[in-house]
């Protein structure tokens, strides 16, 4: 059973890596990264399950911290143009 949910993630997976390079919009490629990041918890959280292995859902947890905070990172810099503090960048816009 975990097999097949194993499978069908991973063909999911390629589903989404199809739509990050066919996407016609920043956002449809941002979506489809942050999709794909949390199809990647799934399957090592499947994995974990299929191997005997659970401390694999530790790090399947870690990735998907990380996925989270690239994603808004990510989301951040493309609309302000930094990482760092958008207050300067406000003010230098302003004036």
């Amino acid at each position: 059973m975990f097999a097949v949910a194993l499978i069908a993630v991973f063909i999911a997976m390629v589903l989404v890596l199809i739509r990050l390079f066919a996407g016609p919009t920043l956002y449809d490629r941002v979506l489809a990264v942050n999709s794909f990041g949390t199809h990647t918890v799934l399957f090592i959280g499947l994995l974990g399950f299929l191997t005997g292995r659970p401390d694999f859902l530790d790090i399947a947890l870690l990735y998907a911290l990380i996925n989270f905070v690239g994603t808004i990172a990510i989301l951040k810099f493309f609309r302000y143009r930094a990482i760092g503090d958008v207050s300067q960048i406000r003010t230098e816009d302003q004036s």
